[in-house]
């Protein structure tokens, strides 16, 4: 699955997801990953322009998880609309850290929200002809 991350570094989730200079996107599996790309913005200011987000938005749209410091409300709305899990940290974390504990979650039994963003792309079926 995709993951991205909000960073001004590259190597820390540390941003704002609408003022994030750069988003960070892996490929994760439980066993790997390989970093995909990083799209880059413009330096934001704390305007409340919303416009801003359309931008940030397409480049997660890919994404099941978003990794962020902080995300405000229109934005988290927003994120969630396009199907993706926004996730805030409480302080920043190496990027690399959160894979590995990702990593632990997928190798055992993940929660139902993690189980619902795995699926992500995915054509749900239902099988009701078992339940006779």
């Amino acid at each position: 699955m995709k993951v991205a991350f909000a960073t001004q570094d590259l190597a820390r989730v540390d941003a704002h997801f609408g003022w994030a200079r750069n988003i960070a996107i892996y490929e994760i599996t439980p066993d790997d990953y390989r970093f995909v790309e990083a799209v880059q913005f413009a330096e934001e200011k704390e305007d409340g322009n919303e416009d801003k987000l359309a931008a940030k938005i397409d480049a997660i749209r890919d994404c099941a998880i978003m990794y962020c410091t902080a995300i405000g409300g229109s934005g988290a709305a927003r994120v969630v609309a396009a199907q993706v899990h926004p996730l805030k940290l409480p302080q920043p974390e190496l990027i690399t850290d959160l894979i590995t504990k990702l990593q632990g979650v997928l190798r055992g039994v993940p929660p139902p929200w993690l189980r619902k963003a795995l699926m992500k792309g995915e054509e749900r079926t239902f099988d009701f002809a078992d339940e006779a």
